[in-house]
């Protein structure tokens, strides 16, 4: 079945079937393989996106349930708060072994798009459903706490 798709800007037309999860959409179907498959069930927090702005899981969201928003992966992230997170886990050597980074970078971006100097608080509950197997979590919020500082400056 082909499906009419916004991803990163642009209108995509797909071949799955409406209940596939959005993740192989973007991974075989679109070759944006930015967006990682963790868990399956929308535990880990590996495949998230953004979906209109908001950070969704997306082996979890079926293509049906896209509709006409938008869809940002890993790969199309910008703006100020993107480019912040960026400076920020080169500056503090964020990854490990990364696996995990590129959910952990669009949930920590969608935060600063709502909360552009969050505690650790707000941080760990935004991040709370993204793991991280290295347990990285403090370089993780260091990192978003660097991100913060340079959007202020």
């Amino acid at each position: 079945m082909t499906t009419r798709i916004r991803v990163n800007g642009r209108e995509r037309e797909v071949q799955a079937a409406t209940d596939t999860p959005l993740l192989w959409v973007l991974r075989d179907e679109l070759r944006l393989t930015g967006t990682k498959y963790g868990c399956g069930i929308g535990m880990c927090g590996a495949c998230t996106v953004h979906l209109d702005g908001v950070p969704v899981r997306s082996c979890a969201l079926p293509l049906s349930a896209v509709g006409s928003r938008e869809v940002t992966t890993i790969e199309a992230l910008e703006g100020r708060a993107a480019e912040a997170l960026r400076r920020a886990w080169v500056e503090l050597a964020v990854p490990q072994c990364g696996y995990c980074q590129s959910g952990q970078l669009m949930a920590a971006a969608a935060l600063l798009a709502s909360t552009p100097r969050p505690g650790d608080e707000e941080i760990d509950a935004a991040l709370a459903g993204n793991l991280c197997r290295c347990a990285a979590y403090h370089r993780i919020r260091a990192g978003i706490h660097r991100a913060a500082e340079l959007l202020e400056g």
